[in-house]
């Protein structure tokens, strides 16, 4: 493994392409830029929510700034299932409009705007004998399901048990009638966001990570703006905006608060915890299981593991301290046995787990059978909240919370920006490109002399970069040590932390190795790992 010493600063890397007129700013820079200029709107929240409509916004042409107390996407949006979905389950219930339009989301993603880092996936919904759903209903919902899709997916139909235990060799058996088959999409969450946040500042918006809201300002009673404090060093300063838009997700309440001491809460929390474990055998299909009318238990094959879950009960917590505890990890363990071999489900094989708040509107009931909805609101400061919603819809709600501030009394930010309908309904994310092409090019060609890139580096780098993996390409031929592995039993290299460091805001060792790479989720994020990463870090 490389030392630190060998890893150079890359502020004068001569690398031609996209990354070379890219670079982010530094801290001090942005916060100058942020404390400096009138913004048209600030969003505060770098959650997916947060994210896509700065991006949208942007496109718009309005100036944006975007802040988050953590990381982006570093709280509920990198905690989910990584699932672009339709929403099966939705048509127990008669929401065939719902599915339809989610359906034309996750198309729209996997397809258009992010081929790259989305890729389909077939899923077997196993029938058990005594399950809560017979054979012929879910052979009939996942058609029906696919023909939603307009059958982009194949037709969703009922399959044998022997034929599924040969794409799923720890699918278990015993009492299984049948199995019914429809295609879905995956993804890694936070390079999704990741990429949106570089799609936004592309577009003109200002961001910045790591940056807390100390409070509020306020212009003759209206949220004209916030005081902010630096969390990587301390400084402190502000940015005015004629309007703010509150996208904190699980805090959403907090800031609220800020806003009108006296706001009723708005939301209620639910959380999700998932298992991530080694997996024993290859899997060519995911399993989404019944559990119960309401629930299914899923366990998908992502980034070579085996990702379980997930839980779905009411959280009353702070949102900082929620974790996956010993309760969560028996309830996945206990609900994946239905339907999966005791020799996958063994604890030594875990490597990590995680746990989101899903963010719901108010109201009575359990929470699995709460709507997945966005809700925008309006403070007594003028100050927008805008809450919920899921990952599939990430485009429509950005798109969404821009029709609203087009509408809102008085057009406080103008008449002069680009109307959301006259925004390209399928704007692609940086990088975009067939991965396949681009892993290929990558094992191809290599102008430097040395040993070729490994297959498996290959492969990581187009499915986590698209076009963006030929600049950390570039850098790892210019320097060989930029080429080896973070750790030997990971495809990351070395040049994907410098990478990150001076092109994706990372600040932090989690920064990388939980959200930029796969490190920490592969279990293989140790302390040598981490003080070599950081130290990479320091050399900014």
């Amino acid at each position: 493994m490389t030392t630190l010493q060998s890893v150079p600063a890359l502020g004068t890397h001569p690398a031609a392409g996209s990354t070379a007129s890219f670079k982010a700013a530094s801290r001090a820079e942005t916060r100058e830029q942020l404390s400096k200029a009138q913004y048209d709107l600030l969003v505060i929240g770098g959650g997916i929510l947060g994210i896509s409509t700065a991006w949208h916004a942007a496109q718009s042409g309005l100036r944006v700034a975007l802040v988050d107390a953590g990381d982006f996407a570093g709280a509920t949006s990198s905690a989910s299932s990584k699932l672009l979905h339709g929403g099966l389950r939705y048509l127990q219930t008669g929401a065939v409009k719902l599915v339809a339009e989610n359906h034309f989301e996750r198309r729209a993603v996997s397809r258009q705007v992010a081929p790259h880092l989305a890729n389909p996936l077939t899923f077997y919904l196993p029938v058990y004998k005594g399950g809560p759903h017979g054979a012929a209903k879910l052979g009939a919902g996942v058609f029906a399901y696919s023909a939603l899709s307009a059958f982009g997916d194949g037709v969703g139909h009922l399959l044998s048990p022997a034929k599924a235990q040969q794409d799923v060799p720890e699918l278990r058996t015993q009492n299984l009638k049948a199995v019914a088959v429809y295609g879905d999409d995956q993804m890694n969450d936070a390079r999704m966001a990741l990429m949106t946040v570089r799609a936004a500042v592309d577009s003109g918006a200002v961001v910045l990570n790591h940056a807390e809201v100390t409070g509020l300002r306020f212009t003759r009673g209206r949220v004209t703006g916030a005081d902010l404090k630096d969390r990587v060093d301390g400084e402190e300063f502000g940015v005015n905006a004629r309007l703010v838009l509150n996208a904190t997700g699980p805090w959403v309440d907090h800031l609220r608060a800020m806003e009108d001491p006296n706001a009723a809460p708005s939301i209620r929390l639910s959380k999700g915890a998932h298992l991530v474990l080694k997996r024993t055998s290859p899997w060519k299909a995911a399993l989404a299981t019944p559990i119960d009318k309401y629930r299914i238990t899923f366990a998908l094959p992502w980034e070579d593991m085996l990702l379980l879950g997930t839980t779905d009960e009411e959280y009353e917590g702070d949102p900082r301290d929620v974790s996956v505890t010993e309760k969560d990890t028996d309830q996945i363990l206990d609900e994946a046995a239905f339907s999966v071999r005791d020799q996958q489900l063994k604890r030594d094989l875990i490597t990590y787990s995680f746990a989101g708040l899903r963010v719901l509107p108010g109201g009575p009931g359990k929470t699995a059978q709460a709507k997945r909805e966005t809700v925008v609101t309006e403070g007594r400061g003028g100050m927008l909240s805008v809450a919920g919603g899921k990952w599939t819809t990430f485009r429509h709600i950005g798109r969404t919370v821009m029709k609203k501030l087009e509408s809102l009394p008085g057009h406080p930010l103008g008449e002069d920006f680009e109307p959301v309908k006259e925004l390209p309904k399928r704007m692609p994310l940086p990088g975009v490109a067939n991965p396949r092409a681009v892993a290929h090019r990558l094992l191809v060609d290599n102008p430097a002399p040395g040993p070729r890139m490994a297959a498996d580096t290959a492969k990581h780098l187009a499915t986590h970069y698209g076009s963006l993996a030929f600049d950390i390409a570039r850098m790892a031929n210019e320097n060989p040590q930029l080429g080896e592995r973070v750790h030997p039993d990971a495809p990351e290299i070395w040049a994907q932390v410098a990478y990150a460091r001076d092109h994706e805001w990372a600040e932090t060792a989690d920064d990388v190795l939980r959200r930029r790479t796969t490190l920490t989720i592969r279990g293989l994020a140790t302390d040598d790992v981490r003080a070599k990463v950081q130290d990479v870090l320091d050399k900014k």
